[in-house]
């Protein structure tokens, strides 16, 4: 008979006795929901059921996970980190599923990877055909956002790698970090905007005259444009639009008058198309180094660590 390991704690112990799968589910549930109600509706359950679940919960960390309200529930503070585990614990038994179901049909795994735009995207995009034509039955799943989202879907288990910035210090003591390179943000406007017909920009014109796309507020590229704002101490534009998705706003920023700010390699990409124009009198340096980011302490699959030979070869070849 296999023993626990000392090493958990005794009320660890009395967990692993009490703590299943379907009550994570359940929390996750209840914690996107806010209403037992709903929450129970969703999961085919009654109320009560759904009650006698979360005290069984509660009872277990003692604590209570949720506040009750007159219009429904909300996480305590307590709750939301155990929200945090159960959204990592249940994407990770999905991602278990997923990689067993395919390997014993006769596949050879998945593999999740992040990247923002910019930066290493041509190189990754390089290794995942690399790593398609090697391996052909190794399902790959590559998602693009900025780095504060890629940040959050890494620690939930969503993904197996990240190449992407960090974002917050504390993300150092989660997270492994190999910096790959540096990149500096370019403003663009669409063509024939009446910003390109002028001999020079004027920073409080740009800012203060036009309506701006932006990042959300969380993001590495929306930090560093706030920062040069405030350096020049120029308030923030009052005509926004904020979008987290590169591929909308440039869309967005073709069919309005609006400025954008953003890396310089994904703006140059699309200035060959003749749709948007760079305004070269300003640049912003001094962009976060973007890298290879990885969950600490975790073992790292075949895929993976195949992956990240064929990336660095890749990143060695263009140096």
């Amino acid at each position: 008979m296999t023993t626990i390991p000392a090493s958990f704690s005794p009320k660890t112990q009395s967990i692993f006795q009490r703590l299943r799968y379907r009550h994570l589910h359940m929390l996750v549930t209840l914690g996107s929901y806010q209403n037992v109600h709903r929450a129970a509706e969703a999961l085919n359950m009654s109320q009560p059921t759904l009650t006698r679940m979360l005290q069984d919960v509660e009872s277990a960390f003692g604590c209570s996970l949720f506040d009750r309200q007159p219009r429904g529930m909300a996480p305590t503070p307590v709750g939301e980190e155990l929200l945090k585990f159960a959204h990592s614990a249940l994407n990770s038994l999905d991602r278990c599923v997923e990689d067993l179901t395919a390997r014993a049909e006769g596949g050879y795994g998945h593999l999740a990877v992040g990247v923002v735009m910019g930066g290493a995207l041509d190189q990754v995009v390089s290794t995942i055909a690399t790593l398609k034509n090697s391996s052909p039955h190794l399902g790959i799943r590559m998602m693009s956002e900025t780095s504060d989202v890629l940040i959050d879907m890494l620690e939930q288990e969503r993904l197996d790698v990240a190449i992407a910035r960090l974002g917050t210090p504390s993300d150092r003591s989660r997270f492994e970090f190999e910096p790959l390179g540096n990149d500096r943000l370019a403003f663009a406007v669409r063509t024939g905007h009446p910003l390109t017909t002028q001999g020079s920009v004027a920073v409080e014109e740009m800012v203060h005259q036009w309506p701006w796309l932006l990042q959300p507020l969380a993001s590495p590229g929306r930090k560093a444009l706030e920062r040069w704002w405030a350096d020049r101490d120029l308030l923030p534009p009052s005509k926004t639009i904020e979008c987290s998705s590169i591929w909308a706003m440039l869309q967005l920023v073709q069919r309005t008058d609006a400025v954008m700010a953003l890396s310089e390699v994904v703006i140059n990409d699309h200035v060959k198309t003749g749709l948007i124009t760079v305004l070269n009198d300003h640049t912003i340096e001094g962009l976060p180094s973007y890298g290879i980011i990885l969950r600490k302490g975790e073992p790292r699959s075949k895929e993976l660590q195949q992956f990240l030979n064929h990336l660095r070869g890749a990143l060695a070849t263009d140096d």
